[in-house]
Parts: structure tokens; sequence; C-alpha cells
């Protein structure tokens, strides 16, 4: 029997308030019934192009339809899934015909786990795609003069390119509808995992045997932890009843050959502390190549750990990342670029771009562990490095000291809140400003500031060129962009960097 709402009564055990239910008439499950129509199918579509976050498109009735996990070329059966006015999403039902720019996923996991989404499209084109991504956000978004495209930088390495994973950990594991048909009818279903969270359910994770991202060291102790777990009988941490002991892992390697391994626990019974380090010693004995593990009791509702006290359960607190003749010490906590080896070509130019005499006051903001400003202080008179999160600008002076760096300074807090016109009184105004802040850009009061700062020239590095493109229209009166250089950090994925140079106009009499 269909109910319908009539008004709020009170769940005296939640506190929530939930409304009293009735039958509804017949008229009103007609139109309900209406309303459950079933999307269509669309049949023979041909995929025409790339488009945003890892989709393709396709026209049908001249309407847009969004679809994932294809490439231009491809013929299929879609269903619809979403629709709109003036544009629709949909999955494939059936491939009619495969493009001949199809690749063959090298991941068991592929069109799962939500990761590495362009798998089936050659390296080739991804950067082509990647290309285009810039030069239409810089354009239509920005809506600047743009010089010519300098060609993208592609990763040196396309497999294993990573230094860092996180994995869930979940007691509520997601099945395939193949691997739900697959089980035998009476059997139970295994609940525990470690993998990735697939996308659009926050409590469920699909198990993860190889990932193709990291050194395969790191699907050994991934696929290790899960083991001992199951033999053992340790619980999965479900995040929405916020019970269970194991349920985070982090794992981190460096050009050094130094590996770390971070475990979060939640702590729910007297014995968990006891089952925790019995896990940690038995990944110590069984990984000596873990030169730094840590393990975290997490009670929080999510699992970011930066305002914890780690502890280190074997080893050093930190390991070394080397770039030129410079060594980075890389914390838990701390921000370095995922990719190690393409963040020295995007480093570099950054570092051409700011076209450095040895007479100039840098400011690096959004600075992390100061990777940019000491990868640069040697060419430059002195820089000042600005960053939110205070353990990295530690790092960031640790890193200095190690190098033997003596002209940089580093300061911790909001960057709206730090920099300001007072703070370039006091240390002078910047000759060049580099700036590489996170995916949402740079508030509108630092580009106020920088603009009152009137820097010679802006090295402006992002990981999100539309909030960069929206940030180059703010610094249009005055700065014009000399250079655009597309920097392709994470293969398989449609997320591109971009490094822009902007140059000061010069002022008309």
């Amino acid at each position: 029997m269909l109910l319908a709402d009539t008004g709020p009564i009170r769940n005296y055990q939640s506190g929530y308030k939930w409304k009293k239910a009735v039958p509804l008439s017949r008229n009103t499950k007609q139109i309900m019934s209406r309303k459950r129509k079933p999307l269509p199918i669309l049949e023979n579509v041909t995929i025409e192009a790339v488009a945003a976050e890892g989709k393709c498109i396709a026209h049908v009735d001249d309407k847009v339809v969004f679809v994932p996990f294809v490439v231009p070329g491809d013929v299929v059966d879609l269903q619809v899934r979403r629709k709109k006015r003036t544009y629709c999403e949909a999955t494939v039902v059936r491939f009619i015909s495969r493009s001949t720019v199809r690749e063959e996923p090298m991941c068991a996991h592929f069109g799962i786990c939500g990761g590495c989404k362009w798998q089936n499209l050659p390296y080739a084109e991804q950067l082509k795609a990647k290309q285009q991504q810039v030069y239409d956000q810089l354009s239509r978004i920005g809506k600047v003069e743009l010089p010519e495209f300098r060609p993208i930088m592609g990763s040196v390495h396309t497999k294993e390119y990573r230094n860092k994973l996180e994995f869930g950990c979940a007691s509520k594991r997601w099945y395939t509808a193949e691997e739900l048909q697959a089980l035998p009818e009476d059997a139970g279903l295994p609940e525990g995992a470690i993998g990735f969270h697939i996308t659009g359910a926050f409590d469920k994770v699909y198990p993860i045997e190889k990932c193709w991202l990291m050194d395969d060291l790191c699907n050994q102790i991934r696929n290790d932890i899960r083991d001992y777990a199951l033999g053992t009988g340790m619980k999965f941490y479900d995040i929405r009843a916020q019970h269970g002991l194991l349920r985070d892992i982090m794992v981190r390697n460096s050009n050094t050959g130094e590996w770390m391994v971070l475990i979060q626990f939640h702590y729910d019974e007297e014995e968990d502390d006891a089952r925790a380090k019995a896990l940690m010693q038995h990944v110590a004995d069984r990984f000596p190549q873990i030169t730094s593990l840590f393990y975290v009791d997490n009670q929080k509702g999510n699992d970011t750990f930066n305002d914890l006290d780690l502890i280190v359960f074997k080893g050093n607190d930190h390991i070394f990342e080397t770039m030129e003749d410079l060594k980075f010490k890389v914390g838990p906590k701390s921000f370095y670029q995922t990719n190690t080896e393409q963040a020295y070509h995007l480093y570099s130019v950054a570092r051409a771009f700011a076209a450095l005499t040895g007479n100039e006051l840098v400011y690096d903001l959004y600075t992390g562990t100061g990777t940019i400003a000491n990868f640069i202080a040697r060419d430059a008179r002195k820089v000042i490095g600005i960053e939110y999160v205070p353990e990295a600008i530690e790092d960031a002076k640790v890193n200095a000291e190690i190098n033997k760096i003596d002209n940089t300074l580093f300061y911790a807090g909001d960057m709206k809140d730090i920099l300001t016109e007072d703070f370039i009184c006091r240390h002078g105004h910047p000759d060049v400003i580099i700036t590489d802040p996170p995916r949402a850009g740079m508030h509108q009061d630092v580009i106020s500031v920088i603009l009152g700062a009137s820097p010679k020239r802006i090295v402006y590095v992002s990981c999100n060129p539309a909030t960069q493109a929206r940030d180059l229209a703010l610094l249009d009166a005055d700065y014009r962009v000399a250079a655009v250089q597309p920097v392709d950090m994470f293969p398989h994925t449609p997320h591109v960097e971009n490094v822009v140079l902007l140059e000061k106009r010069e002022a008309v009499s």
C-alpha cells in the first residue's frame, strides 16, 4: 500500500522529525505511477567526443548525452539514468561496434572503482583531450587574450607513477551485478573490504586486488592487511554506525626507496588497542621495506588526520624525496606532488617562467612543504613561502635547513589573513609571485593584494584550469597571459595541471 505524508510526529529515539503516513487515493497512485515511468533506451548512438570529468558526449534529438567509460567512435545502445531539459546522463547497455581508437584497459577493476576513467583511451588521445580542456576553460571561462599554447608535457610514466594512495576499509563491500549472479543461492555475503569507495556511495567500498597506480609492493601490503584482518576476525569500519576497528590505510613511497604506511583504527572495545598493535607488528615483520610505520586511533566522524597525534610504531617519522640535488622531508601530513618525476618537470616550468636572475624577491603562495620555494631559492635573492598547514611549514623550514638554504622565510596561516598590505609593507614588494593554490583557486582578497603588490611577473600553477581561468579574468586588467604550459601529472584521469606566465602590462600614458 502506498502512503502519503500528512504531518510531523517525533521519533523520540533519534530526535528527528518524521511525518505520519496515511493511505494514498487511487488518483494519487496513478500520478505517482506516471512519474515512475522508465527512462528511455537510446539505440545506435555514436559517441562523438571527450567531455569533462572523464565522460564523453553524443547528441540525440538535439540533446547532449553524457556517457562514462566510452571513447569517441564507439557505437552503443544507452540507458538514460538522469534526464534534464537540455541534457541527460546515460550508461552503456550494449556495444554495437567499438572505436578504432579504443584501448584495452589494463586494470581488472576498470569501470567499477571510479578511478582511472580514461584507461580505455590511448595515452596520446588523453593528452590531446587535456590540451583541449585547458584551452576551452581558459578561453571560455577566462575570456582573456591567450598566446599560442605550448604542447602538453606528457608523464614520463603512465603506470606506477603515484607515490601515495589511500584505501578505505568498510564493513559493507560493493558487489557488481555479475558478482552477485555468480554467487551460489545459499551463499552469504562477506562484508569486509579494503579498496576504493565507489562513485556516489560514501559507505561502500569495492575491494581492490591490484591497483596499477603505484609500485606493486603497495598491493602486497594492502592485501596482506586484508587477509590478516579477515583471518583474525578483525572488524572493519562501518561509517554509518561509527563502529569497527580497521578504518583506513595510507601508503607512501619515495624516489629514495623509502616506504611509509599509516593505518587508522577506531577503538570501540578495551581489547582493540592490543588487536591494533598485533596487526602493526604483523605488518612490520612481513614488510621490512617499510621505513616509517604509523598508526592512530581516529574517533572522528571523518578519516582526516591532520589534527590528530600520529604514533610511530616503527622507524622514522618521515621519508625523503629528492629533486635535482635537493632533499625534501615528507611526513604523513605533508603535501607533496603525488607524481614525483613529473613534479620535477612541473616545477622546472615554473622556475623557467619566473626567469630569475638572483636579484628577485619572490613570494611563493600555497607553498606546501616549501618544494617550489626551496627549488628556486638558489636563483633568487629571497623567497617567502606561505601555507595554511602548520606542519607543512615546519617541514618547509626543515627542508631549507637540510639543503643549507638560508634565503627563505615561511609563514603558516590562512592565505587571505596573512597576505595583506601590511605583510607586504613589512617584507617588501615582490618582484615575482609564484602561486599554486588548491582546486578552489585563489580567494578574491588574495587576488586584490597581489594586484596591489604589483609584481613584474606572476607564475600561476594550477590543478584546476577552470578556477585558474576565473582568476586570470580578475588579473587581466593589469596582467597579460604570456605563456601557457599544460603538464600531465595524472595519466588515465581527466585531471591536468597547467602553468601560466602573467606579465605586467605596460602603463598607458
